[in-house]
């Protein structure tokens, strides 16, 4: 999609009803589906933000940040994920933590950055965070600049994003999953699975009803 024509459909992305668990359970894996909120609240998980950034690439069409995590001894090293993380309490609110650790990672500017709507939280399991999305736009392309907690920056098509095919299921083996079938994005070369896909699949749905 052309970006001007992204830009017009701002006010739909803000006002479009939220497709929720529902949208985001398309691409959970089996092990959050056992929990629901009761639980979540129980295990007290910690609280994070992150941001879906989309802005104009070089062919002034629709792109959406991600990274990918640098390696290290964790539960997410090297995963595809939206930039942001934790909150901290010179925070006011979420909005801010998504902004500020998405400059902290890949140093694009807040004052750059216009922020659409919040998206449904997710929980995450295995390090037990509760993350709140939000959407947000940047009017030209950033220059990004990544931290030591990124190995790359990565940029993926609104196209890609929306198409049907690059929907599929891959075999993940790490330390709390052991050969378990997982469904995922497949874009191009990479594998976009967990809370990550959860959140791509409700913007997915907000995106499909946006499509001229």
């Amino acid at each position: 999609m052309n970006f001007k024509e992204f830009l017009k459909n701002s006010t739909k992305i803000k006002e479009i009803k939220l497709g929720g668990f529902d949208a985001q359970f398309r691409l959970a894996p089996k092990i959050r589906l056992v929990y629901n909120e009761k639980k979540i609240q129980a295990n007290k998980p910690k609280i994070a933000a992150v941001l879906a950034l989309f802005y104009p690439n070089d062919n002034n069409t629709v792109s959406l940040l991600l990274t990918k995590r640098a390696s290290y001894n964790g539960t997410h090293s090297g995963q595809i994920s939206f930039p942001g993380g934790k909150t901290e309490v010179s925070d006011y609110n979420l909005e801010e933590t998504a902004l500020r650790e998405t400059f902290e990672e890949t140093g694009v500017f807040k004052e750059n950055t216009t922020i659409l709507r919040e998206f449904t939280d997710v929980y995450i399991p295995p390090s037990n965070f509760l993350v709140t999305p939000f959407i947000g736009v940047c009017h030209t392309k950033p220059s990004f600049k990544k931290n030591n907690e990124v190995e790359e920056i990565l940029e993926i098509s609104y196209d890609d994003i929306l198409d049907d095919n690059n929907i599929h299921f891959t075999q993940i083996n790490n330390s709390y999953m052991e050969k378990t079938s997982v469904p995922c994005f497949q874009i191009n070369d990479l594998i976009i699975w967990g809370a990550t896909a959860m959140i791509l699949s409700e913007i997915k749905e907000v995106l499909k009803n946006i499509k001229p």
